[in-house]
């Protein structure tokens, strides 16, 4: 991956604290501040994925979906009718 030099604004005690994880590392302070990017957006499309598969399931089935359930459990009941446990 290419690497892009940028200038950013941040608070003086964020800056001090990254610098102190650095040293602790013994990794270059730009490398922190990236490793902490990618973590953030990792998790912020992980909330996005999971909003949109809690919007998927949070409607109540339809007509057709709900046929397909009953028919489903049908089929499940005769075979548990006919399937014995050993």
């Amino acid at each position: 991956m290419s690497k892009v030099k940028t200038a950013i604004s941040i608070d003086h005690s964020v800056l001090e604290e990254t610098g102190n994880i650095a040293q602790e590392l013994d990794i270059p302070r730009s490398q922190v501040v990236s490793l902490a990017l990618e973590e953030y957006i990792r998790r912020y499309r992980n909330k996005q994925l999971l909003a949109q598969i809690n919007d998927a399931y949070s409607d109540s089935p339809d007509s057709d979906e709900i046929g397909t359930m009953e028919v489903i459990r049908s089929h499940q009941r005769k075979l548990g009718d006919t399937e014995e446990w050993k």
